[in-house]
C-alpha cells in the first residue's frame, strides 16, 4: 500500500504522516526533507544557492537513511530548500531516489509537495492535506517559541504566503492536490482529530 500525502508547509502533513507509518507499520519518507539536505549541504559548504549544476550534483548523493529532522527543520534551511526545489535537476535526481523508497516491498508513506501529483501518481491513496496560511503561521510560531528560538508571527506568515507562491506556481512539478486527492483541512483540527479523519480515509479505500 502507498499512501501519498501532499500539502503546503505546517499543514501539518508530516506530523500526520508520521503517525500514519506507526499505525499501518509502513516505512515513511518525508521528501521535504530531501530537499532540505540539499539546502543545508549547500549552506554548510557555502555554496551559493543559485546554481543548478552544484545543488544537483549534491542531491544525487542524497542518503536517505541519513536525513537529521531536529538538523533540516531549521526555519533557514527551510527556506534554502523552497530555492533549490524549483530545480529542473534537482528534483529529477531526488523524484528517483523518492520512488526508489516508495517501491520497497509492502508499500511505503511519501509526504512533500507532488507525491500524488509526480512521484507516485498511481498511489492507492492520496491525501492533501491544508490549512490556512494564518493557522500554519501560528503553528510555525508556537513550534519555534517552544523550541527556545525567537519568532516574528508576521514576518512568519510573510514567509509562509511566499513560500505557498513559490511552491504553487514553479514550472516543475507545482503544489496542487491530485485529481484523486481526498483534501483533509486541519484548520480546525489537532493532531489527533486530523489522525483520526486521516486513517478513516485510508480505511475507506482499503476496505
Amino acid at each position: 500500500m502507498i499512501i501519498a500525502i501532499d500539502g503546503p508547509a505546517a499543514s501539518g502533513k508530516g506530523t500526520l504522516s508520521r503517525k500514519l507509518a506507526e499505525h499501518f507499520s509502513l516505512p515513511h519518507l518525508d521528501t521535504g526533507l530531501t530537499f532540505r539536505a540539499v539546502g543545508h549541504a549547500l549552506l554548510e559548504a557555502g555554496q551559493p544557492l543559485d546554481d543548478e549544476e552544484i545543488a544537483a550534483a549534491i542531491a544525487r548523493k542524497v542518503d536517505l537513511g541519513a536525513l537529521d529532522r531536529s538538523v533540516l527543520s531549521a526555519h533557514h534551511i527551510g527556506e534554502a530548500a523552497s530555492k533549490v526545489a524549483v530545480m529542473p535537476k534537482v528534483r529529477q535526481a531526488l523524484l528517483e531516489a523518492q520512488r526508489h523508497f516508495a517501491a520497497q516491498p509492502g508499500g511505503a508513506i511519501l509526504d512533500g509537495r507532488d507525491i500524488g501529483t509526480v512521484v507516485c501518481p498511481d498511489a492507492d491513496i492520496k491525501l492533501y492535506v491544508t490549512a490556512s496560511a494564518e493557522v500554519r503561521a501560528q503553528r510555525r510560531t508556537d513550534e519555534m517559541l517552544a523550541k527556545g528560538d525567537k519568532a516574528d508571527y508576521e514576518q512568519i506568515l510573510k514567509d509562509v504566503k511566499l513560500r505557498d507562491e513559490r511552491d504553487m506556481n514553479r514550472a516543475e512539478a507545482p503544489l496542487k492536490p491530485a485529481e484523486n486527492a481526498h483534501l483533509l483541512d486541519t484548520s480546525k483540527l489537532d493532531i489527533e482529530g486530523a489522525f483520526q479523519r486521516a486513517v478513516s480515509m485510508v480505511e475507506s479505500v482499503r476496505t
